[in-house]
């Protein structure tokens, strides 16, 4: 008999991983006017190392807030009909993003154009028309993953879906079984790149939204099954070390010698995918296991910060690049300015979702905060 997960239980290992990813993600937008990147501010001094090691951590936080996202959203089909389901996803989803494009998103575009305008007043009509998702394509794409979690649960149920689940369950019982889904992965990823080497961040890049798409579905499948999600943290171990044999193939051929004359370039960039798949999946497997094994308990603070933490991600990329056009012009160092802005976005970004969102219901709605938090 099928032995689903209990739906009254609070998944505390989600609130924890959910806070430190997207706190992860603010972390890299601070450091990227200091990486060398083409990014909307750039300081005229950049770090190798910082991009070196930022380029690593790019593999591991959004793929595990897709996979974090799906396990979330079965938990809620479990509790409610599709119907709610959408409801509260139009609310919680749609409306911020409409509000984020329009009012939050604008000033970016304004910064990193600033020579082309002669205001902010006189571009912003112009700009808020442009619905530009920027940095919130990310609730994008969960709009339209939310959309497909409907039938993919129905999927779930099918026959079909029950013996899919069911060698998923099998496999799931050896020590390395999980982490050979990451053949499929990297087949997809590998496949999708070849087809479409686009690199937009717009859901209609299919390279891009059916490679998060997996880990969506994953989260799905694996909280469908107690007996997989305990595996998580059962095997966490043996995830940990496949991680680290994965970060060290990551980085050997990362800073390896140019391969240009015994590979082509199209076989090039498919070990670079492949190399970041492992890096992906080992990581979101580690990751779930040992937040699965320890962090057991949401105390006070954390409940409060999770429901914070997404009006803090919807505002935190336009603090930092308002904040940074100014701080890059210091005469200091990468440390000093990096620093500064750290601690003064984050002041900014709290205070702002503390006292200026959370208090007031209809400014809390619009930055999707749910209504007993508000």
């Amino acid at each position: 008999m099928d032995k689903a997960l209990p739906q009254s239980r609070r998944y505390c290992e989600l609130d924890w991983l959910r806070v430190i990813l997207i706190f992860a993600v603010f972390l890299h937008h601070v450091f990227m006017p200091f990486n060398g990147d083409d990014w909307h501010v750039m300081n005229n001094e950049s770090s190798k190392v910082l991009d070196d090691i930022m380029v690593y951590f790019e593999q591991l936080r959004l793929q595990t807030l897709f996979f974090i996202a799906g396990a979330g959203s079965l938990l809620l089909l479990q509790k409610m009909s599709a119907k709610s389901f959408m409801i509260s996803k139009f609310h919680r989803l749609f409306i911020p993003l409409l509000v984020g494009m329009i009012l939050i998103v604008p000033p970016q575009n304004y910064i990193e154009n600033i020579a082309d305008y002669d205001s902010f007043l006189s571009a912003y009509g112009q700009l808020m028309l442009s619905f530009d998702t920027n940095h919130l394509w990310f609730i994008e794409f969960l709009l339209v993953f939310m959309l497909l979690a409907i039938p993919f649960k129905h999927f779930l149920a099918s026959k079909i879906g029950k013996s899919w689940l069911n060698w998923l369950e099998r496999l799931s019982q050896f020590k390395w079984g999980l982490l050979a889904l990451v053949i499929v992965l990297a087949l997809i990823r590998g496949w999708a790149k070849y087809l479409m080497p686009d690199d937009s961040h717009h859901i209609e890049n299919l390279s891009l939204s059916v490679f998060y798409v997996f880990f969506f579905f994953a989260g799905m499948s694996f909280m469908q099954r107690a007996r997989v999600w305990q595996t998580l943290a059962l095997h966490r171990r043996t995830y940990l070390i496949s991680l680290l044999i994965s970060t060290l193939l990551f980085y050997a051929y990362y800073y390896s010698p140019d391969l240009s004359g015994y590979l082509s370039l199209t076989a090039r960039w498919q070990i670079w995918w492949f190399m970041c798949c492992l890096v992906s999946w080992s990581g979101l497997l580690t990751m779930v296991g040992f937040a699965s094994a320890y962090l057991n308990k949401t105390p006070i603070w954390l409940k409060q910060t999770n429901e914070l933490i997404y009006p803090f991600y919807i505002l935190h990329q336009t603090v930092i690049v308002l904040l940074a056009f100014y701080i890059v012009q210091w005469q200091a160092g990468i440390m000093v300015k990096s620093f500064s802005l750290l601690v003064s976005s984050m002041i900014i970004c709290a205070a702002l979702c503390y006292w200026v969102i959370k208090p007031f219901n209809l400014i809390g709605y619009l930055f999707g905060l749910k209504k007993g938090t508000r």
